[in-house]
């Protein structure tokens, strides 16, 4: 298993982004008592996305994620999205929603063994990366079949969240109105009966944002999505997203 730091030069942020990636490169045999290095095999891949005021390490440093991905021998890609919700800004060079949705598969699958396969290719993350996984991962559901929210920030449309947030869009009414709202996003998604992606969302019943979490939840199987839901006696917190990312791990097809 290799811990890898990238920076690149990204066409859609117009500058050197950083991100990690775990790779299981090898793997230990206890019968042979020596490692195997697997040159052939293209992984299976999790885009993990952090939140607010968070970075690309942080899923390593803040959970188990590298130790779970070495056993289910997948590969973990996490960018940093810095405090930009993942979607296209009206700032020049802040195009995250191509960054996650097009660039990012296409750079890191040139640099590392990854399948190009669709069933082989996911989204999460957490709070607003919980956002930016569910409205990415339906709008580029060509990209991901399986899509995971824990805690997603999927308030940021109210008025109240408009005052925490100021500036985020430049119209909040014709923002919800548009695919930076992911129940317009998949509307559209069902209407053109595109390859639905699977969900699995998850919140803390001590969140706040548990309510719009169950309405999304409620509007996907509305609209025939399959939707896995978890819930636990919980905060927006690590301890949370801790035990959710192994459900997720466990959840996918690996």
């Amino acid at each position: 298993m290799a811990l890898i730091q990238v920076n690149y030069t990204s066409k859609a942020l117009y500058r050197t982004v950083p991100l990690q990636v775990i790779l299981p490169a090898d793997r230990f045999d206890a019968d042979a008592n020596r490692y195997l290095m697997d040159d052939a095999h293209r992984y299976k891949t999790l885009y993990l996305l952090h939140g607010l005021l968070g970075n690309y390490t942080d899923w390593v440093s803040k959970t188990r994620i590298q130790d779970w991905a070495e056993e289910k021998n997948l590969a973990v890609v996490m960018p940093s999205g810095d405090n930009a919700f993942y979607f296209k800004s009206r700032t020049p060079w802040n195009d995250y929603e191509t960054f996650i949705g097009e660039e990012l598969p296409a750079m890191t699958r040139r640099m590392f063994p990854l399948s190009e396969k669709r069933e082989d290719t996911f989204i999460a993350g957490l709070s607003m990366g919980g956002y930016g996984a569910l409205r990415n991962g339906i709008l580029f559901s060509d990209t991901f079949s399986h899509i995971a929210g824990l805690s997603s920030a999927l308030h940021i449309f109210d008025d109240l969240a408009e005052e925490a947030h100021p500036g985020l869009f430049d119209d909040l009414k014709e923002a919800s109105k548009s695919t930076l709202n992911p129940v317009v996003a998949a509307r559209e998604m069902f209407r053109e009966k595109k390859d639905i992606p699977r969900f699995y969302m998850a919140c803390g019943r001590q969140d706040d944002l548990m309510k719009v979490n169950e309405d999304f939840r409620d509007f996907l199987r509305e609209q025939g999505a399959d939707v896995v839901w978890d819930e636990e006696d919980a905060g927006h917190d690590w301890v949370f997203w801790d035990s959710q990312i192994r459900k997720v791990l466990d959840w996918l097809p690996l």
